[in-house]
């Protein structure tokens, strides 16, 4: 089988990789220079695929990267992972329809197209399936065959693999789901029919729509349980020892990726579009995480206040800048809104970060290599608790330490969110 994955990032890589392991001939494609440079020279830049995972790849002869569709022709299936960003609160499609435009000259009798981009249910059936059948002249669910899979890739995860992960699998009509789950079925262990690929696509918007109302909930209370002088982390602990009825969510200084501050804001944007409503959870959850890295500044300078200091100026050291532990990924992360904050103050930052590529790195910042190097700054701030970092140390240096993670070891010095 011939396979084309569009998008080699956090999604599309491992797919493509998987696709080699079972013996598919891959084609990564991509429009950057420098990840298909990367990818030629057999280094990755995803954290969950390796170099060797790379380089073994294009040592079988099965796998090339490249940034030509022409290297399309003549596929069997397709996969496309494109990016789907917000632009000015709106979702930005152009992706989606430049990756269908480029491919569809290459669609022929029997190929197989599928969507894992998340999205607004309608956009497989009603953008992409119309822009495959004019490039193609062909009919989609009769000559080809079209369908849609949320992906559920969560970077850096060590149980659940992309093989092991659940997946859910949709087509147009049945005979599309069963080219879908045809070609599924050969790389991953559990798929999960949907029953169409609007379905489909509003498990991916309701998955992560709950996740990101929760947070919210949690960050919200985590501030009034500051006012009320509790410890929100001994309760969560203490509710956590329920074994029915409730699920942990732990507070931060906001959230980030390419899910959470992006994926409830299309659900909301469609019930608007086509209901006219207004979702009002998913509204009120963006305006409490949006908040969050505002509240984190401002308990920094009230620490720093409590040491007759002022944040212009001050020596402020950030933790953790990827928006998530052990990843590199900088994506809506909420150490960027801090960084910002912080900077427009007035103070003088630095960050610890391994994860975090030099060419990803946020101006304005200084690069700490080690936990040592933060016992001379007024005040450490703890974004994101990657597993690199030595925490007892941190604890030990005696400078303040404001922990959004709850992860250093407590003293005199450490304040929690």
């Amino acid at each position: 089988m011939k396979l084309v994955v569009i998008g080699q990032g956090y999604v599309g890589l491992p797919v493509s990789m998987r696709a080699v392991d079972v013996g598919h001939d891959v084609v990564g494609l991509d429009l950057s220079d420098a990840r298909v440079s990367d990818l030629q020279n057999g280094v990755s830049y995803v954290e969950d695929i390796s170099d060797a995972e790379v380089r073994s790849a294009l040592d079988s002869g099965r796998f090339i990267a490249s940034k030509d569709y022409a290297d399309a022709a003549d596929f069997d299936v397709a996969v496309i992972t494109v990016p789907t960003p917000l632009r000015d609160s709106l979702p930005d499609m152009r992706f989606i329809e430049s990756a269908g435009a480029s491919l569809a000259e290459h669609v022929r009798p029997g190929s197989t197209v599928i969507l894992e981009s998340t999205t607004y249910p309608g956009t497989t059936d009603e953008l992409l399936v119309p822009i495959l059948e004019q490039g193609s002249g062909l009919t989609a669910g009769e000559d080809f065959y079209v369908g849609y899979s949320p992906e559920r890739i969560d970077p850096g995860r060590k149980d659940w693999t992309f093989k092991t992960t659940p997946k859910v699998i949709s087509g147009m009509n049945e005979a599309s789901l069963a080219k879908v789950r045809e070609f599924y079925d050969t790389i991953i262990d559990t798929p999960v029919p949907a029953k169409g690929t609007r379905e489909a696509e509003l498990t991916k918007l309701m998955e992560n729509t709950f996740r990101h109302v929760n947070i919210a909930l949690i960050n919200e209370l985590a501030v009034f349980a500051h006012q009320l002088n509790v410890d929100i982390w001994d309760a969560i602990q203490a509710a956590n020892s329920k074994p029915f009825g409730f699920m942990k969510f732990t507070p931060g200084p906001g959230v980030g990726g390419h899910c959470l501050p992006v994926d409830p804001s299309y659900l909301s944007w469609a019930v608007r579009k086509d209901l006219g409503q207004t979702f009002r959870f998913v509204e009120l959850a963006n305006d409490v995480n949006e908040h969050q890295p505002v509240y984190v500044v401002e308990r920094a300078m009230k620490l720093l206040n409590e040491d007759r200091k002022a944040l212009n100026g001050a020596k402020v050291a950030i933790v953790g800048l990827a928006y998530k532990r052990d990843s590199s990924d900088l994506r809506e992360s909420p150490s960027e809104a801090i960084v910002k904050l912080l900077h427009e103050y007035g103070a003088d930052l630095s960050a610890l970060d391994s994860w975090v590529h030099d060419r990803s790195w946020p101006q304005h910042v200084r690069r700490l290599n080690s936990v040592a190097e933060l016992k001379d700054h007024d005040l450490v701030v703890l974004l994101t608790d990657h597993s690199d970092v030595d925490y007892q140390q941190l604890a030990d240096l005696g400078v303040r330490v404001f922990d959004t993670r709850n992860v250093v070891p407590a003293s005199a010095a450490v304040t929690v969110l």
